[in-house]
């Protein structure tokens, strides 16, 4: 969530250990992993209905390819797919095409790796409703090309759990998931949040949630160093992951007490408010980040840690972009998908925030936020991305991924920087990184063809035609079709 429904989160120490660190975690847990492709003969009806590829070898010609690894984009390629791998890529006429294969000649189109969403929530919140999205949330991210999503923190985790192997199964269209558990803070907290006062109730809830299949674990605003140094390590004692939307514990702080991953960059970095209290979250710690200066020794000190500890950022850009008056612009599409009590909502906090605009920080803090980011990235951080549906209620799942992709060029990242961190850099925080999160031949075949060129033209983003989740490809306007209407109620 943003600031009322937020997370944060730490990547781990990249080493030749990693990727058999992901195996063992697929093994314990149940995460899609190595050699768990899903094939089109393991899907319900009711799921087939979305398919529009379904042969066991594709090609893909006359595409140009942004591959993931930062690379520059390549034109007039061929994609050939295999039993749901990647089996090669290569100049147009020199991949040799078998004649069994079903073949798309795709020219004016581009391919991308499926997106890995790193903070991307199953729950939409306006501000005034929060709703499981068990139907609209998993078609969106499919048709929107995200194919793998990370949570981040649940309202609802049981709803997550069945979600998981709903779609693991066969029986609902969606990306392979990774779930959290609900948030952990600190006393006080309400709602879905779980409060833990005591290191002994950290690592209680985390053996609980992670005995029910989390993967990932997330510390929110108000927990205290003791106890989230407690949860890190009894999650990581189990082979899991920690990330965390944090307030009263800072970046450093949490570095040191072992963190993997953290959230929303800037936007929720205590490290730089005037004489902090320990474990105290400053009330008004947004205001304060409009004085930092981004370019100064506190900031890059803050970066150099993180870099140094192998701590991963996690950015999500479009739904901090809602806090500044004016923006993001008002899709037709969005409007489309929200149930129309949705879309009042939206549009009346929205305009609220307009009226703020003399007296609001937002745009200069969105500003630094963007600065901090490609500072992170620049300086050899792991930048993943997710949409975080929450907040007012104007970044939908899938779509507000999408829009990362234009806000990270805005912040002065290469396309195909920007692209690396919307997929390869997701799956290399996961461990998943030798298995998917670029195009290249031997991976899993989650890939996303997009009519248009957005590389020259950032919004074509948004035209995603078929997104393939192990080699079977989904109609996206099928699946985007579907839900039309609902989202905010179902």
């Amino acid at each position: 969530m943003t600031e009322t429904s937020e997370e944060l989160g730490r990547v781990p120490k990249f080493s030749t250990g990693l990727l058999a660190a992901g195996a063992f975690l697929a093994a314990v847990v149940g995460t899609p992993g190595a050699g768990s492709a899903q094939s089109v003969g393991e899907l319900d009806e009711s799921v087939l209905e979305y398919v529009s590829v379904s042969a066991p070898i594709v090609a893909l010609t006359g595409v140009q390819v942004v591959d993931g690894t930062g690379a520059p984009p390549a034109t007039d390629r061929t994609v050939l797919i295999r039993d749901g791998r990647i089996e090669a890529v290569g100049p147009d006429g020199q991949v040799e095409i078998p004649a069994e294969a079903e073949v798309l000649e795709k020219p004016d189109h581009t391919v991308i790796p499926g997106m890995v969403g790193m903070h991307n929530h199953t729950f939409y919140t306006t501000r005034g409703r929060s709703v499981q999205l068990e139907y609209s949330a998993p078609r969106l991210y499919l048709g929107s090309g995200v194919t793998t999503i990370r949570t981040t923190g649940a309202a609802s985790p049981y709803s997550e759990v069945n979600m998981k192997h709903a779609i693991d199964e066969g029986r609902e269209p969606g990306p392979r998931m990774h779930i959290t558990g609900p948030y952990i803070t600190g006393a006080g907290a309400g709602g879905h949040m779980t409060a833990v006062t005591s290191p002994e109730e950290a690592r209680r809830v985390v053996g609980y949630w992670a005995d029910e299949g989390a993967s990932w674990f997330k510390a929110y605003t108000l927990i205290f160093r003791d106890a989230l140094g407690a949860a890190i390590d009894e999650a990581q004692s189990r082979g899991l992951r920690f990330t965390g939307h944090l307030c009263s514990v800072s970046f450093t702080e949490a570095v040191e007490l072992g963190i993997d991953n953290l959230e929303h960059g800037f936007f929720t970095n205590s490290d730089w408010y005037p004489n902090r209290e320990p474990d105290e979250c400053p009330p008004d710690l947004r205001s304060s980040l409009a004085e930092v200066d981004v370019d100064g020794p506190e900031v890059e000190e803050t970066i150099r840690t993180m870099v140094d500890a192998g701590v991963s950022m996690t950015s999500t850009l479009a739904v901090y972009e809602l806090t500044v008056p004016g923006r993001p612009p008002l899709e037709d599409r969005v409007e489309r998908a929200l149930a129309p009590e949705a879309w009042a909502e939206y549009l009346e906090t929205r305009e609220a925030i307009a009226e703020q605009e003399g007296a609001s920080v937002m745009e200069e803090v969105f500003r630094k936020g963007q600065e901090f980011e490609l500072a992170f990235h620049r300086a050899g951080g792991v930048l993943g991305a997710g949409v975080d549906p929450t907040g007012i209620g104007g970044a939908l799942p899938g779509f507000g991924d999408q829009r990362n992709y234009e806000l990270l060029l805005e912040a002065g990242f290469d396309p195909e920087e920007a692209v690396q961190v919307l997929t390869l850099n997701g799956a290399r925080i996961l461990g998943e990184d030798g298995e998917r999160g670029s195009v290249e031949p031997g991976k899993v075949a989650d890939l996303v063809l997009i009519d248009g060129d957005p590389v020259e033209r950032p919004e074509e983003i948004r035209n995603v035609v078929t997104v393939f989740r192990d080699g079977v490809g989904y109609d996206s306007r099928a699946l985007i079709a579907a839900v039309e209407g609902v989202v905010g109620i179902r």
